[in-house]
């Protein structure tokens, strides 16, 4: 985070007017949250390369194993759009302690995100933590594990 309260992500930096709409893009993902079942409504949003804002919200299903983050939601609305890579990410949870992203889609997330990308975790009031990437997934698999620098 810079002195001036934004980030610094190449090649888009996260200014403040950024930020509000990336928070309020998850805070309004999870109102449209599908929980049934848990009752517990998430929501996620992430910017992309292009400087546009995806959100999903999770989505439950009567057989659990079968249901879906916010997170994954998110990341998924990006794809269709033509987005590759995350440059930020707000996740909207109420609980007594911040929701970060499950394992599962902190993985998913570094599929597209560099270790240096913020992400926002906030309720429905403020900010409540800030992490990178990096810090919520260290020592991380990525694609670049997977591109040869030697023929085989």
């Amino acid at each position: 985070m810079n002195g001036d309260g934004t980030f610094e992500s190449s090649p888009m930096a996260l200014t403040a007017d950024t930020t509000t709409a990336l928070l309020e893009a998850a805070r309004t993902a999870r109102e449209f949250a599908y929980a049934p079942y848990s009752r517990f409504r998430v929501g996620a949003a992430v910017l992309d390369e292009h400087g546009r804002i995806h959100r999903g919200g999770n989505v439950e299903n009567a057989a659990y194993p079968q249901g879906w983050c916010a997170e994954t939601s998110a990341i998924s609305a990006m794809v269709a759009a033509g987005g590759r890579r995350i440059l930020a990410v707000a996740v909207c949870g109420v609980a007594d302690e911040p929701v970060t992203p499950c394992g599962g889609c902190r993985q998913k997330l570094r599929e597209f995100a560099a270790g240096d990308c913020p992400i926002l975790i906030a309720d429905l009031a403020t900010v409540r933590a800030t992490h990178t990437l990096g810090e919520l997934l260290p020592a991380s698999f990525g694609p670049n594990h997977l591109q040869r620098k030697t023929p085989p």
